[in-house]
């Protein structure tokens, strides 16, 4: 298969993927989660995990963990948290696990939660520690939006923090979001309702990407050849894909068939 072609099926693949999720989102969940920062780890232990939010695609209705949740229910006072933190974080990744079994055959869409650093392995890592009892979800149900968004309009489509940056370009307007600085702060000063809210705002902001690309009305940094390539087959999606450009090719096509009809007369 030529780079071309490749880089079409590559296109396609991810494209068809995110309308799929759009088109049969009863069945689709959105998850985010925060973390202890990294910085912050001195003896090679993992994150402690301090909030997970899952959204139903569908509804918008949005199921949560969190560590001040739970530390509420045992009326643990907010300033013994970190003494606390495993006893809590413990019974909210149960929580947790209960809420994926459940919905293990859903199609799960995350950003960037690919390995043991930041990921469904890291939650699971956590889990094992802390002697939790943790279920596998299936690799094919899980969509990474971020790779997903790479397939479809390039490496370049933004500036890093890419996320930022989409949310800037797509005027998304998040309330309580954090970057990765600020969610580092917030936990250093134990604000963890203040990262729990951040979580909650993301899945919506993941929500908002997903129907404006299957819509067609995601904004990029990038241009048509670096989302389509200069070819028969690039030029074809893309008049498929934009109905001006599609419009063009038609008339085009037209006077182009009645230039050649008078030559032939």
């Amino acid at each position: 298969m030529s780079r071309t072609k490749r880089k079409i099926k590559i296109f396609k693949d991810a494209k068809e993927k995110i309308c799929a999720l759009c088109d049969n989102d009863s069945n689709v969940l959105i998850i985010h989660y925060s973390c202890e920062s990294f910085n912050d780890i001195k003896d090679g232990k993992t994150p402690r995990i301090t909030s997970i939010a899952v959204r139903f695609l569908q509804t918008g209705q949005t199921k949560s963990f969190s560590i001040h949740k739970i530390a509420e229910i045992k009326e643990i006072n907010h300033s013994n948290i970190v003494q606390e933190f495993d006893i809590l974080e413990k019974e909210m990744l149960k929580d947790f696990y209960s809420f994926l079994k459940e919905y293990k055959s859903y199609k799960w869409v995350h950003w960037n939660m690919r390995d043991i650093n930041f990921g469904f392995e890291a939650i699971k890592h956590r889990a094992r520690i802390l002697h939790v009892k943790f279920f596998d979800l299936k690799d094919e149900n899980k969509y990474d939006l971020s790779r997903l968004l790479i397939n479809i309009y390039g490496k370049e489509y933004a500036e890093h923090p890419r996320l930022e940056s989409v949310i800037q370009m797509n005027n998304i307007q998040p309330k309580g979001w954090l970057n990765g600085k600020t969610e580092a702060e917030a936990f250093e000063n134990k604000e963890f309702i203040k990262l729990h809210q951040s979580t909650l705002c993301k899945v919506g902001v993941f929500e908002d990407i997903l129907r404006f690309v299957a819509e067609g009305k995601f904004k990029s940094k990038s241009k048509w050849k670096d989302v389509y390539g200069i070819s028969f087959q690039g030029l074809f999606e893309l008049s498929k894909d934009n109905c001006w450009f599609n419009i063009l090719v038609n008339l085009l096509s037209i006077l182009l068939g009645a230039v050649i009809g008078k030559l032939f007369c």
